[in-house]
């Protein structure tokens, strides 16, 4: 089976405040965006790990974190994986920024 690269068209990099979450739906994936005060964007999936957890977006980021607004885990915007003692992750996506354009690569 052959599987197909699909370039999404998601948001304008110069609209996106800095570590500020910014939520987007692609097919039934909820999709939070962060850009961090190095430039640099990252796409995980909206939801904290945690079985009550909250909506990253409303999360603080510091670094490339986010902490779960409600049960203050914290968690990689790299690799979607929550930091000890805690555990468990969030699916990460490719993100690319062309011409003021973020897309998430699916």
């Amino acid at each position: 089976m052959i599987s197909t690269i699909t370039r999404i068209p998601v948001a304008n990099y110069s609209n996106l405040k800095v570590r500020a979450g910014y939520s987007i739906k692609i097919d039934d994936k909820e999709i939070a965006l962060f850009k961090l005060t190095n430039g640099e964007v990252y796409a995980i999936e909206n939801h904290s790990p945690h079985p009550k957890g909250g909506v990253l977006t409303e999360g603080l980021v510091s670094g490339d974190y986010v902490f779960c607004p409600v049960y203050d885990w914290k968690i990689s915007l790299v690799d979607g994986k929550v930091q000890a003692p805690d555990v468990g992750q969030v699916r990460t996506f490719q993100v690319e920024v062309e011409n003021d354009i973020v897309f998430i690569v699916i």
